[in-house]
C-alpha cells in the first residue's frame, strides 16, 4: 500500500528512537538519550527533538510506542513506570500541534506485534501474538491481520495471570533469573555460553515456565504464530527444548501441530511497529465508506 513517508517513534526508559520510513525502507534514524527522571516538560522536549531530527515535508503521520498505558481515543499517556513524571500526558495533542500531522500512540508490546505483522515474521499469517520477554512479559495480539487492543488498551497482559505462587511474569521473564538466582538474564546467558551447568539448568527451568505461559496463550487465542522478542529471547537456544517439552503437555495436540514459535530477527521492529500504527491510521482514513448501494 502506498502511504507516503511515516515516522515511527520507540520511547523507552533510557532513550527514544525516531525513524522515517519511505515505503518499507528506513530512510533516516536517530537515537537520543532521555532524562527519564526529569520533569515532564524536559522529557517531552527530548522526544520532540528526536522526531525533528527525522522530520521532513513529505511525512504524513507519526506512530509512537510507549512502555505503558495509553487512552487510544484521546492519545493521553498514563503512568509510565520508567518516566515517573509522566502521570497524565496529552501526548497526541502536543505532538499534533507541534508537527501538524496525525499522531497515533499505543503500547510498545502492541507495536511489537504490529511490526512483526507488517515487517517481520508475521507477514504471511492472519492471527499471531508478539510476546516480549524482557524485564517483564508483555504481548500484542493480532486477529485477522488487525491489532486487537481491548476496551482499555490492556489486551494481552498474560504475564499478569496467576501462576504458582505469583504470576507468569514472575517466572517467565527476566524477573525469574533475578528472583531465583540474583542475576539478570544477560549475566545468565554469558554463563550459559560458557557451558556453565548451573546456567544451563536455570534456562531449562525458565523454559519450562515459559512453556506453561505459552500454553495459556494458546488455550485463550489458538493463534497460528507466536513471535518472541525482548532481551531474554536472544537466549532461545538455551530454553527452547524445555519450552517445547513443557508445552507438549497441552490437551489439544492438533493445535500444537499447527503452532509456530519463532524469534524476532529484525532489530528495528520496535520503531517499525510504531510506524505501522500510523500506516494503520492512514488505511482507516483512506477506506471507502460503505453505502447502501454497495450492499445491493
Amino acid at each position: 500500500m502506498e502511504t507516503g513517508k511515516i515516522i515511527g517513534v520507540d520511547l523507552g526508559g533510557t532513550n527514544v528512537q525516531s525513524a522515517r520510513l519511505n515505503g518499507n525502507e528506513i530512510e533516516q534514524s536517530y537515537l537520543q538519550n532521555i532524562s527519564a527522571l526529569a520533569n515532564q516538560e524536559t522529557v517531552l522536549s527530548e522526544v520532540i527533538s528526536s522526531i525533528k531530527q527525522v522530520m521532513d515535508s513529505e511525512v504524513i503521520g507519526i506512530g509512537i510506542g510507549i512502555p505503558g498505558l495509553v487512552e487510544l481515543e484521546s492519545g493521553i499517556v498514563y503512568e509510565l513506570n520508567n518516566i515517573p513524571s509522566w502521570k497524565e500526558v496529552p501526548l497526541r495533542e502536543i505532538l499534533e500541534r507541534e508537527f501538524n500531522v496525525p499522531v497515533t500512540i499505543n503500547n510498545d508490546a502492541n507495536c511489537f506485534a504490529l511490526g512483526e505483522l507488517y515487517f517481520g515474521k508475521g507477514r504471511n499469517v492472519n492471527d499471531m501474538v508478539g510476546l516480549i520477554i524482557g524485564t517483564g512479559l508483555g504481548s500484542g495480539i493480532i486477529f485477522g491481520k488487525k491489532l486487537y487492543n481491548g476496551a482499555n488498551c490492556g489486551a494481552g497482559e498474560f504475564g499478569m495471570l496467576p501462576y504458582l505462587e505469583h504470576n507468569y511474569e514472575y517466572y517467565s521473564s527476566g524477573q525469574f533469573f533475578k528472583n531465583h538466582y540474583d542475576m539478570n538474564g544477560k549475566e545468565m546467558a554469558l554463563l550459559a555460553e560458557q557451558g556453565n551447568p548451573k546456567a544451563l539448568a536455570a534456562f531449562g527451568e525458565f523454559g519450562f515456565h515459559l512453556g506453561k505461559a505459552i500454553m495459556a496463550i494458546v488455550y485463550a487465542l489458538d493463534s497460528q504464530l507466536i513471535v518472541l522478542g525482548g532481551s531474554v529471547s536472544k537466549s532461545f537456544p538455551y530454553f527452547k527444548k524445555m519450552m517445547w517439552e513443557s508445552l507438549s503437555k497441552i490437551e489439544y495436540q492438533q493445535v500444537l501441530k499447527n503452532l509456530q514459535i519463532d524469534v524476532s530477527d529484525n532489530v528495528h521492529i520496535p520503531v517499525l511497529g510504531a510506524a505501522a500504527l500510523a500506516i494503520e491510521t492512514q488505511k482507516q482514513e483512506n477506506a471507502k465508506p460503505v453505502s447502501l448501494t454497495d450492499l445491493v
